[in-house]
């Protein structure tokens, strides 16, 4: 009986096995590395996307914020006031141009407002053209609200304005003078441990004098059904 030549015997049951477990443990450690890597590159991919949704919402706010105009969207009963400006601490409502890609054309008015949500609250805005818009006939469901960030745990949006002497007062959480735009609008926002976002408090100085400058405009409109008013004795002398 002849044997086979030493060197060319074939593996033994039990090599096969261990091979077999050995390549099984490294396929493991590598698909194990492959899905750590894939979740690490989603997680990345998804905090990039919030940190930019934080970045655009941001700007978006403070671009309109800043270009308020001391336009009324509404009368208040009784006193006849004109609203250009309601603003409570999670509330607030104004009148400004909209970005040219999202505008028909004039003025919007626009809304600020903290809501309830899944995760926390959320800063929706909602704008309607001011040509139209009538605030006694406004229902929840009117404009087209857009959720610009969620995973809010508390905010407050906060007013500030000008004292007799022309100096700045401190901070408020309402607006008492709806017939006048603030000088600056502060908006402090918490974000849930779960967004992983930070949101640094914006302070949005308004580009327009609001230190009376509304309220002078206000009164150089005449009224409807009221008489123009007449030139002062000085004017009709100089123009003599």
């Amino acid at each position: 009986m002849m044997r086979a030549p030493y060197g060319s015997r074939g593996f033994s049951l039990l090599e096969v096995l261990l091979a077999i477990t050995l390549l099984a443990i490294l396929l493991a450690g590598a698909m194990s590395g492959i899905r750590a890597a894939t979740r690490a590159m989603h997680a990345g991919e998804q905090n990039i996307e919030r940190t930019n949704r934080l970045r655009v919402a941001q700007e978006f706010v403070r671009r309109e914020l800043s270009r308020s105009l001391p336009l009324a969207f509404g009368q208040e009963h009784g006193s006849g006031v004109n609203f250009v400006f309601q603003g409570e601490k999670d509330f607030l409502r104004f009148v400004a141009p909209m970005p040219g890609h999202l505008s028909r054309g004039g003025p919007y008015v626009q809304t600020l407002e903290l809501a309830r949500g899944r995760n926390g609250l959320q800063l929706v805005f909602t704008h309607n053209m001011l040509n139209g818009f009538d605030l006694d006939k406004l229902k929840p469901d009117d404009g087209l609200p857009v959720m610009l960030l969620d995973g809010i745990r508390r905010g407050r949006f906060e007013y500030r304005k000008f004292d007799d002497q022309n100096k700045l007062e401190d901070w408020k959480d309402e607006w008492e003078n709806p017939s006048m735009l603030p000088v600056m609008v502060r908006i402090d926002l918490e974000m849930t441990p779960e967004s992983g976002l930070v949101w640094p408090t914006m302070e949005i100085p308004l580009i327009l004098d609001t230190s009376g400058g509304v309220r002078l405009f206000q009164q150089r409109m005449p009224r409807p059904g009221a008489e123009p008013p007449q030139p002062s004795d000085s004017a009709a002398t100089e123009k003599q």
